[in-house]
């Protein structure tokens, strides 16, 4: 399932991560995707707030890639902006960060697209100008995400 939302301002970003924050289980991977400054970390934010970790301690892991919180759920945040390859991520090990029994955020998804499962979740942020931004969000057909998604629909673009 595909939708599309528009976010105005950084709070709306933070209310699309949070509303899927708390449905996320064991297992689930977020694949972020975007430009640079687009809201990737924003949105990494809101989801950790949601599962008891301060926003203040979600923080790009370019230089760490890999960071691991504990929380109401595990939460692994993956940043592979750095990674020049899929090959470079398989040497790190992160196919297995990506098995795990936690919920996984990776920004810059697109660098390892091969490696994310097919039901991953995707968000693909894309600035418009100023604080616009599109939220290209694809998720599993389940009932949990399409009740979460009913909850954003004052956001869904072009209605």
């Amino acid at each position: 399932m595909e939708v599309e939302l528009l976010s105005s301002r950084e709070g709306d970003t933070l209310f699309v991560a949070r509303t899927l924050g708390r449905i996320l289980k064991r297992g689930d991977v977020v694949a972020l995707s975007g430009d640079l400054g687009a809201g990737k970390t924003v949105f990494c934010k809101g989801v950790g707030e949601v599962l008891g970790i301060p926003a203040d301690r979600i923080l790009s892991p370019s230089f760490t890639i890999v960071s691991e919180h504990q929380a109401r759920l595990p939460l692994c945040h993956v940043d592979v902006y750095r990674l020049s390859s899929e090959g470079e991520a398989l040497d790190i090990g992160i196919d297995e960060v990506l098995a795990g029994d936690r919920v996984c955020l990776v920004e810059w998804a697109e660098k390892i697209r091969f490696l994310l499962p097919t039901d991953c979740i995707r968000v693909t942020f894309s600035i418009l100008g100023g604080d616009m931004r599109r939220l290209s969000l694809v998720v599993p057909d389940e009932p949990r995400f399409i009740t979460a998604l009913s909850r954003m629909r004052h956001l869904v673009a072009g209605g």
